[in-house]
């Protein structure tokens, strides 16, 4: 506990080194000096609570909210002095609301701690003393070795020692981590993977150092020391050694591994750690509101304090009856930049082959065969029954440089496979990490050159069925700086050959041979078809060059310190002087209904950005052609600038061509070099370029700067709420950043879905993820909040006036259960139902009209015009409760037949009584959609209050001290005069808020407004109260079908809301006292 607390202190940090090192089967020095490390235990703990702090940090974190932090102070307040009303107005709410939201976030770490158990105890296998042992995943340690069998996961991070396999190699399939479902490679070093048994590991002795635990899943720095006899072997360990835990094992019957990081400490726990809250804008500007009402209530109480000791300095108001002690959490809406990912997310992500140039000659594949450009297929010149050299050497490269595997149990078979006339074998199945290479080796065998899998060392490739095996001597990874990736092979002839592919960016400027100039024409005209290009190259190394490159590798491999930068200096060592062998263009289809969801998300007022990796001529084809720019679009371009100065100058530039053709809609393409030129001194003037701009384009982008993008737009003087959407890990930081993240279950995994706030199958459901689902989200929280604010106003404004003709004695103007049920029963499950199932327009019409969302855009309903709106209609209304009940009933309080006075109870019970039915109504008026339940809970409210004041105020209850409204609610019942007045007072109420409604409608409709209200020639011709209905119907069926709703027996579902613009009756409307177009002959 003590270290524990000195490491949270930072005294005692847990890693003391940048490096770790690690005896294998925990075989340590016997020397005395040897100090062991200590490392995390295996345990994963992703739970939240513990038994001990549970309580009071699930309080800490609720009463951080605003809301839950007032009525904490009123309770205490209520508390600690004598207060009119009781404790449990203010306490019971709050501690209903805290104890089920303590109780669900309870139950859910409770499922979170379970899950570990499972994870915790799960069974597993280790190499101690010479044999197997059970044991459980948490009692793993680092040093040990671990076997895992197949389709096992692994229980903790482990190099690789060994599997069944002779060359010491496993696929495996990291899902879990991050999405990808095709297998992956990791190979044993050879001294280790000849070890293939409990008895020979048992024989190890070896050290392992590499890196403290870090998050990133495709970095680990290690090597490993074998003591083998008198000597020591020292390997390098990266990432194609280390299996991470989460992982599960594939193609191999059982592997053995030597734990490295354990528990919290794992690849996997590090990246699960929690990300930031993000805020909704609904959520700050209810803040806000009520921050705002805090003011006003303060106000009020600071009055009536100064007023009450104002009236106690008056001697002649010191009577001798009176006493100071009294007797009795959205964004999916409103959002204003979408940010999209290209491959994958607009595109299908599943590549075809379609042309390739070689040696300055186009090609296309026609019927397995590879055709000039200009020939056919029946065409003499077009019929070849063999490659030529050129072209042989170019599908070589392409079946050799890469990360393609084949399944195990198909390369068995392989020698056995059923061959076409060309010799291509027909059952193989590839996978693959990239789909760019399995189009590009699957378009090879085709044509005639199979890459028929690795064996050992050695990879085996069939040109026209005669076979070839080459030696993998190394591989120079891809990383996204190169953008490239090679192969070093020894051919059959004992010839030391490189193989590069990557963008042309990267390959063209190193290569200095080859038809360079074609090449580069041809990648162009691919790009503006769409087409993803890539380049390959090979180089030809001599027996000196070659040791030399050997030597140098081994070195940057072996290195603990720097070991990323000593490889990137020897690749460009090695990746130069080379000969061009072509290009390839590889098609990836749009996704369905692309460019009609881009189109109505221009429509909606939504500006969508396109940040993709692809190169500049294949984004911008691809923005033509899905739609995101138009052919009449003036197209600028930010590109391919090298200083500050240049960028700086074109910037300026283009702020003038758009302030010159303001007319016209611009659309701005920049790369990535010039991006973080932009970003770095011209800021500003780069934002008001993208501004003024109607779409952009980003191409080149590395991951972070997709994020550095949306945090340059979310953090703008504007504040606008963001979305992105991508689908795979490289999307990831941007989904983070965004206020809106999205994610689409892809063939790149479901890393993006992991780390997103939503997730949807297809890009074309963002247009109802957004213009239907988040308008009615946002209209129902709206109305919520506001209605909310409103009804508060309403509840205690009367309790303010009420003071001054008590003379601030603090007494209350309502008893003490009604102050409790108010928010509780009363008026709550109106405006519940109308959160969860309001449509105030068709779906349909908000999918057919994208610009009704322009309504809800930059928080509108939530804006200080329409608080200002709901604020002073609470006091308007309440003025109208107290003052209206006190001219009806104040002067005359001798209402009832037997000539017995009203009392304050009675006033105060009317004044109640109004109150609850005019919210409640209010609630009805701006319903649009009813159904039987939102009848059920508006007018069961009322009767509902109605029926609980009868029960309440008709029995004594023995538990009560006193009870101030026993046959206080039955003697106004009983007053024709209070009828009257509680009639009056609620149509008073409403009818001024009817006459608003109206005329707002009718003079300055919105576009919302618009679609509920068709108005044909005349204007208006008839009101619709409950339902709008079919054509040809009587009045009198109007009205029976009205009853037959309010007696519950109309089912929405009956009701047409169907829609078209010829409609004769708009049948969306559903609101009470809403006005609607019918045919005269109808009405």
């Amino acid at each position: 506990m003590l270290r524990w607390i000195r490491q949270q202190l930072g005294f005692d940090p847990p890693h003391q080194s940048d490096t770790r090192t690690i005896y294998i089967a925990n075989r340590f020095p016997q020397n005395g000096h040897y100090v062991p490390q200590k490392f995390a235990d295996n345990r994963i703990i992703s739970s939240k609570y513990t038994v001990w702090n549970f309580i009071p940090k699930n309080l800490f974190e609720q009463f951080r909210r605003v809301a839950n932090f007032y009525f904490l102070i009123i309770f205490l307040v209520q508390l600690m002095i004598d207060t009119p009303t009781s404790p449990i107005t203010s306490g019971l709410p709050l501690f209903f609301v805290i104890t089920v939201t303590a109780i669900k976030q309870g139950y859910e770490d409770w499922l979170r701690h379970k899950a570990d158990n499972e994870v915790n105890g799960a069974p597993v296998y280790v190499v101690r003393s010479g044999g197997l042992v059970k044991t459980r995943s948490k009692n793993i340690r680092v040093g040990d070795i671990v076997r895992v069998a197949k389709d096992e996961t692994f229980p903790v991070d482990l190099v690789l020692l060994s599997s069944d396999r002779v060359d010491g190699s496993c696929h495996v399939t990291t899902a879990s981590l991050d999405g990808e479902t095709n297998l992956k490679t990791h190979v044993a070093v050879p001294e280790t993977a000849v070890l293939q048994s409990v008895a020979n590991l048992d024989t190890l002795v070896a050290v392992v150092e590499c890196q403290q635990p870090e998050a990133d899943l495709y970095r680990f720095v290690g090597r490993i020391t074998i003591s083998h006899q008198i000597e020591e072997i020292v390997r390098p360990l990266g990432p194609e050694s280390l299996l991470l835990r989460g992982a599960r094992l594939k193609n191999a019957k059982e592997i053995f591994g030597v734990a490295v990081y354990t528990g919290m400490e794992t690849k996997m726990a590090l990246n699960y750690k929690s990300k930031s809250q993000k805020r909704s804008a609904v959520e700050k500007s209810m803040n806000s509101f009520l921050i705002i009402y805090l003011i006003i209530l303060l106000f009020e109480a600071v009055l009536s304090t100064i007023l009450k000791y104002a009236w106690q300095a008056e001697e002649k108001w010191d009577e001798p009856w009176y006493d100071q002690k009294t007797e009795h959490e959205r964004n999916s809406s409103k959002v204003e930049y979408v940010f999209t990912d290209k491959t994958g997310t607009l595109t299908e992500n599943e590549m075809q082959f379609r042309e390739c140039s070689i040696n300055g000659i186009k090609y296309q594949e026609i019927n397995g065969k590879l055709v000039p450009e200009g020939l056919t297929e029946d065409s003499p010149d077009g019929i070849r029954q063999s490659l030529m050299k050129e072209e042989e050497l170019f599908l070589k490269a392409v079946c050799l440089c890469h990360t393609v595997h084949i399944s195990a149990d198909q390369t068995d078979g392989i020698g056995d496979g059923h061959w076409h006339a060309n010799g291509i074998v027909s059952q193989l199945e590839y996978y693959a990490s990239s789909p760019d290479e399995k189009a590009l080796v699957e378009a090879a065998s085709r044509v005639g050159v199979v890459f028929t899998g690795t064996n050992g060392e050695g990879m085996e490739v069939k040109s026209l069925g005669k076979p070839e095996r080459y030696k993998l001597l190394h591989v120079l990874e891809f990383d996204p700086n190169r953008r490239r990736m090679s192969v070093i092979v020894e051919s059959p002839s004992g010839e030391k050959l490189l193989f590069t592919k990557g963008a042309e960016s990267s390959i063209l400027p190193h290569s200095r041979g080859g038809e360079i100039d074609k090449t580069r024409i041809h990648v162009d005209e691919f790009a503006l078809k769409g087409l993803r290009t890539l380049c390959v190259a090979y180089r030809r190394f001599t027996a000196e060059e070659y040791q030399e490159i050997d030597r140098r590798l081994h070195e940057a491999r072996t290195a603990l310190h720097q070991r990323e930068e000593q490889l990137a200096d020897v690749f460009n060592f090695i990746e130069k002087d080379l000969e061009l062998l072509g290009a390839t263009g590889v098609e990836d289809k749009l996704q369905d209904k692309v460019q009609e969801t881009i189109e109505a998300l221009r429509l909606a007022g939504i500006k969508v950005w396109v940040l993709t990796g692809d190169k500049h001529e294949t984004a911008v084809s691809v923005s033509l052609s899905c739609g995101h720019f138009h052919r009449t679009m003036n197209i600028l371009e930010l590109v391919q600038h090298k200083s500050d100065s240049t960028c700086a100058e074109q910037l300026r530039q283009l702020a003038r061509r758009i302030k010159d053709d303001h007319v016209i809609q611009h659309g701005l393409v920049v790369d990535g070099t010039s991006l973080s030129l932009a970003l770095r001194e011209h800021e500003k003037l780069f934002m008001e370029v993208c501004r003024n701009c109607s779409a952009v384009l980003c191409c080149r982008m590395a991951p972070l700067q997709k994020a550095k993008v949306v945090r340059l737009l979310k953090t703008s003087p504007e504040k606008p709420i963001t979305l992105a959407i991508g689908d795979g890990a490289n999307d990831v930081s941007m989904i983070q950043e965004a206020h809106v993240g999205i994610g689409i279950m892809g063939k790149e995994g479901r890393q993006a879905v992991r780390n997103s706030d939503y997730a949807i199958a297809r890009f074309k459901f963002l247009s109802k993820l957004l213009l239907v689902h988040g308008h009615f989200y946002y209209i129902r929280i709206a109305t919520l909040v506001q209605y909310f604010f409103y009804k508060n106003v309403c509840f205690i404004t009367p309790q303010f006036l009420y003071q001054f003709f008590c003379l601030f004695s603090q007494q209350t103007l309502y008893d003490s259960v009604y102050l409790t049920l108010y928010n509780i029963s009363f008026t709550s499950l109106p405006v519940l139902m109308y959160s969860l199932f309001e449509q105030h327009v068709h779906p349909h019409v908000l999918q057919s009209k994208p610009a009704l969302y322009r309504d809800i855009r930059k928080n509108a309903l939530l804006g200080f015009k329409p608080f200002l709106y709901w604020t002073i209609l609470g006091f308007s209304h309440a003025f109208v409760f107290f003052y209206g009940s006190y001219l009806l009933m104040g002067e005359d309080t001798s209402l009832l037949g037997n000539g017995q006075m009203f009392g304050n109870w009675t006033f105060g019970t009317l004044v109640f009584t109004v109150m609850v039915i005019t919210v409640t109504a209010k609630m009805a008026l701006e319903t649009h959609f009813w159904t039987w339940i939102n009848h059920f809970v508006t007018w069961g409210s009322i009767v509902f209050y109605f029926l609980f004041s009868l029960f309440y105020g008709g029995i004594i209850w023995p538990f009560l001290h006193t009870q101030d409204m026993y046959f206080v609610f039955v003697q106004l019942l009983s007053s024709g005069s209070a009828w009257f007045a509680i009639i009056v007072i609620v149509v008073t109420c409403l009818f001024l808020d009817v006459v608003k409604k109206v005329l707002c409608r009718h003079l300055q409709p919105t576009s919302t407004e618009k679609a509920q209200l068709t108005e044909t020639g005349s204007g208006i011709n008839c009101l619709d109260s409950m339902c709008c209905f079919s054509d040809g119907e009587t009045a009198c069926a109007s009205v029976r079908r009205m009853l037959e709703r309010l007696m519950g027996r109309c089912s929405p579902t009956r009701v047409n809301r169907s829609w078209s613009s010829s409609d004769p009756c708009y049948t969306n409307d559903r609101s009470i006292l809403t006005l609607s177009t019918m045919d005269s002959p109808t009405c």
